[in-house]
């Protein structure tokens, strides 16, 4: 079978009984990085040496099928640097790979990160999306940043110390100056901090120089309360302007949360 299991993000006192069982007795691990899962056998103490297969980003798409057919005859174990593998991560296409040639997909849960800094932002946790890193490029990052600004969900991104005040700064453009954000630092390390405000606020503290390994989480958008004559005033304005009055109320439907059939059948008696 395949075995995706979750690595310490930090602190070796997090591994599990189950990975450092497994790690003991598997003859074959797949890791992001050889070295790094090196480290690891060795920093919990596990005598055992397996075999170890690199698989990153570069080579995951050439590797997956070889590694899917070899899991088809013993154990695989998936391991990525820190966390859970496939969450921003390798992994993904080696699974889809195992899925395909009918092999047994498992995972040894753990340490991750997103959920981490989830749960210690303070931020509403029912309703969540990972969006990953954020894009390198202003452009991208403030063209992502105007997709997401109207989601509800408590929004979590990775994100580089070095362009966290870049971004925390487009976070407050987009979303706004009163969103609520966490920052985690370094999370069960040594020198593991949460920081808490709004965007704005945080950016003078991220000026001053931030280190390690960033996760934001950003508070979701608030429930617009508008009123139905408004909507449809909304509507009658994008048809003025030439839009068909069935897209129209289906715009406004989805920027508002109202029912499209009541601004249509609304936008037509008032007209």
């Amino acid at each position: 079978m395949l075995i995706l299991a979750a690595t310490p993000i930090g602190n070796l006192g997090d591994a599990t009984r189950r990975l450092v069982d497994t790690l003991s007795t598997v003859e074959l691990v797949a890791a992001e990085d050889t070295r790094v899962a090196q480290r690891l056998l060795q920093g919990l103490g596990i005598e055992h040496r397996p075999r170890l297969i690199a698989l990153h980003d570069h080579n995951e798409r050439d590797r997956s099928a070889e590694l899917a057919q070899l899991a088809r005859e013993s154990d695989i174990l998936l391991v990525s640097d820190a966390g859970m593998p496939t969450v921003s991560d390798p992994g993904y296409h080696l699974v889809q790979a195992a899925i395909a040639a009918g092999v047994t997909v498992t995972a040894l849960p753990g340490p991750s990160a997103v959920l981490t800094a989830l749960a210690l932002s303070g931020l509403p946790t029912d309703r969540f999306a990972f969006e990953g890193f954020l894009p390198r490029k202003e452009g991208e990052r403030g063209k992502l940043l105007a997709s997401l600004a109207a989601e509800r969900r408590t929004l979590v991104f990775f994100e580089s110390p070095n362009r966290l005040a870049a971004s925390l700064a487009d976070i407050a453009r987009y979303f706004g100056d009163d969103r609520r954000v966490a920052v985690a630092r370094e999370l069960t390390k040594l020198h593991e901090e949460v920081r808490r405000g709004t965007a704005a606020e945080l950016v003078a503290w991220a000026e001053g120089g931030v280190r390690g390994e960033i996760v934001i989480v950003t508070e979701g958008a608030a429930e617009k309360v508008v009123s139905l004559e408004t909507a449809v005033a909304a509507v009658l304005e994008l048809v003025a302007s030439g839009t068909r009055l069935k897209d129209a109320a289906t715009e406004v439907a989805a920027d508002t949360g109202l029912s499209r059939r009541d601004l249509y059948e609304a936008a037509l008696r008032a007209r």
